[in-house]
């Protein structure tokens, strides 16, 4: 089996595929002050409550957005699972091009959802994923990673109204029956929600404007995906774990050995 862990700001996802297909996955925070060991525990009580079995895994990849994140994966891997992961950068062979000014300063997980969205639904694509941040990757018609956009999440943007602005409210996150709201908390889930997909529709479109590809096709990822997108109009795919199929893919691409263990320690 290969393990893919898609370690985020917020949350961290770890992934069990058996050939190509995914068969486990699983949530949790990214608290960095975990230990090599203490991971290992969580990693290991999730494959036996799913009856997997670690001596299984023969390979793992990450893809990290947190530096302390990516040495504690990678150190589980080595010290208990006995093999060397591959690590997703602007440097590994993802046969996705990137034509940004800066391409070492792109997110692994950005890469992972282009080479996922490319071999799932072809290209030019606009992949926008709804994590921590929202984030929106362009991949030209050439299968080529252009840059894209960064707004902030909408848990965070939620976090932030309260923190300006005291008096109002948390809400919770989801969409009130109207955009015009009647009192304080469903206004700023208007704001929030509505606003959201409005931006998203608005970006996709001036980015398919600028790339003259009207008919552009837009997929969703991440843990919001499926709550965002049913009310955007320019969204035509919902493909929650598009991150770890990226993954896997990029690793096939990268393996040069078979046998058991390859990337052992």
């Amino acid at each position: 089996m290969l393990l893919v862990i898609d370690a985020g700001n917020t949350e961290t996802v770890f992934g069990l595929y058996r050939g190509d297909a995914l068969v486990s996955r699983c949530r949790m925070s990214s608290h960095s002050g975990r230990t090599a060991d203490e991971a290992w525990v969580l990693l290991k009580g999730w494959c036996d409550a799913e009856g997997l079995e670690t001596d299984g895994i023969r390979n793992a990849v990450i893809s990290s957005v947190v530096p302390d994140l990516t040495a504690l994966f990678s150190d589980m891997a080595v010290r208990h699972l006995r093999l060397r992961p591959l690590v997703v950068s602007s440097d590994t062979d993802t046969g996705v091009p990137i034509r940004t000014d800066a391409p070492a300063t792109v997110g692994a997980d950005r890469i992972c959802n282009a080479a996922g969205g490319i071999a799932r639904y072809g290209a030019p694509l606009v992949v926008v994923d709804f994590g921590t941040a929202i984030t929106f990757d362009v991949i030209s018609a050439k299968g080529e990673y252009l840059g894209g956009a960064i707004c902030l999440g909408l848990r965070g943007a939620a976090r932030e109204l309260h923190r300006v602005a005291a008096k109002l409210p948390r809400v919770d996150i989801v969409f009130p029956p109207s955009a015009v709201g009647r009192n304080t908390e469903s206004g700023i889930q208007a704001g929030l929600l509505w606003g959201t997909a409005a931006m998203v529709d608005g970006l996709i479109g001036r980015m398919a404007a600028e790339l003259n590809c009207p008919d552009i096709t837009a997929v969703a990822t991440g843990g919001m995906a499926d709550l965002i997108s049913s009310q955007c109009a320019r969204i035509r795919h919902v493909d929650p774990f598009l991150t770890l199929e990226g993954m896997r893919i990029i690793h096939g691409r990268a393996a040069t050995r078979t046998e058991p263990k390859s990337g052992g320690v």
